[in-house]
């Protein structure tokens, strides 16, 4: 998720404060890391956090001919259910900060056989385009890992033409997210990582509603929404679980991968446990998620 995203989600634990450039590159850096298992679990990303994508895409309420703007796009598929509905004549413009999750992507474009898709890398704090020159902005899971999201915001609302729309996902809190936070906590518990600094960019930075709202406005939209938006995680065992937040955790797989074999097995035994109240009787793991989706018009 991005991006967007986070598995533990990308971002679970928001880097130390620090200075923003060197934030900034750090993000790149983990992100570049973990492309190739975001490509491998598109697909389970896809089904799974469907609801959340067409949430979003209904909201910028797409038309034939508009141009569409996607930040954070990771792997694109959010992006890619606006491309269909705009076509003839429309162009979504699928961008991250990050080329190698561009170019899964990529991939997943050709594999849908999409011709009206540029792809450009864009961080979205400086967004490399004219003033009033796009119809809609998708960012699921992104703007809560920028190190400065209002002037992301503020970008978003210039590259609007007057009454476009954009629609963003922002994880809902901890307790809500049992499937990402279980793991962060217990990394945090046992002393692996560090504790999230308050007001750091992360996972649930922005998980007050209310402050989702109140930076829109702050950057010049209105008709401003927000509400939150439940659905699930499933996968056939929490084996298949494990091996999914591997692939797309930034933070899960390094953390593990230094520690001595014992420390790595008690940890993932730990977590284990937290988890087993979602494991059903026919041993697959169902974990709710619950994100916050807001949509707001320039």
């Amino acid at each position: 998720m991005t991006n967007e995203t986070g598995a533990g989600v990308a971002g679970e634990h928001g880097p130390e404060r620090q200075d923003p450039d060197e934030l900034r590159e750090e993000t790149r850096r983990r992100w570049a890391g973990i492309a190739a298992g975001w490509a491998r679990q598109q697909g389970v990303m896809r089904v799974a956090t469907a609801p959340v994508s067409h949430w979003l895409v209904e909201a910028i309420r797409p038309q034939p001919g508009h141009r569409v703007l996607e930040l954070a796009a990771g792997q694109g598929e959010t992006g890619f259910l606006a491309a269909e509905l705009i076509k003839p004549g429309g162009v979504l413009v699928s961008s991250d900060a990050s080329q190698e999750m561009l170019e899964g992507a990529r991939a997943r474009a050709a594999e849908l056989e999409l011709g009206n898709v540029d792809f450009q890398v864009i961080d979205a704090e400086w967004i490399d385009l004219p003033v009033a020159s796009v119809d809609g902005v998708l960012c699921r899971w992104g703007y809560m890992l920028m190190a400065d999201p209002d002037a992301a915001l503020r970008e978003t609302r210039r590259v609007l033409r007057p009454g476009g729309r954009v629609a963003l996902a922002a994880w809902a809190g901890p307790d809500a997210n049992p499937w990402a936070s279980v793991p962060a906590r217990e990394l945090v518990r046992r002393g692996h990582v560090p504790a999230p600094e308050p007001g750091a960019p992360g996972m649930f930075a922005f998980a007050d509603g209310d402050a989702v709202a109140a930076r829109l406005e702050e950057a010049g939209f209105s008709e401003v929404e927000v509400e939150p938006l439940e659905f699930q995680f499933a996968f056939p065992s929490l084996e298949a679980w494990w091996e999914t937040q591997l692939d797309l955790s930034p933070i899960l797989r390094p953390t593990l991968d230094g520690l001595g074999p014992a420390e790595a097995a008690a940890t993932r035994s730990a977590i284990e446990e937290q988890l087993a109240r979602y494991v059903t009787p026919a041993s697959e793991a169902v974990m709710p998620a619950c994100t916050l989706v807001a949509a707001a018009s320039a």
